[in-house]
């Protein structure tokens, strides 16, 4: 392949992965203010004097940290997984 076609098919693969990365982080906020609102309505109905409700209300949040922290260790990986991908891009690399 040429270089000249090497360069384009680089941009348009950057070009796609900025267009999803921008994706990603609207739809990133959007979930967290669904949560977010979510979570506001479920600490206005608790009862806070039924201890049933309160260790509901404690386990429920527990259990989204979790999942959040998960959530947090995958995007690192995809996000460290692309950038090994993008340093192999660059040129410079004897890939020419």
């Amino acid at each position: 392949m040429t270089s000249n076609r090497l360069d384009t098919i680089r941009t348009g693969v950057l070009d796609r992965m900025e267009r999803a990365q921008r994706n990603m982080r609207l739809g990133v906020f959007g979930a967290a203010l669904t949560e977010l609102a979510l979570f506001a309505i479920a600490f206005t109905m608790v009862d806070w004097t039924d201890r049933f409700e309160r260790l509901l209300f404690i386990f429920s949040v527990l259990n989204y940290t979790i999942i959040a922290f998960g959530l947090f260790a995958l995007g690192a990986h995809v996000t460290r997984s692309a950038a090994r991908v993008l340093a192999a891009m660059e040129p410079g690399d004897g890939m020419h």
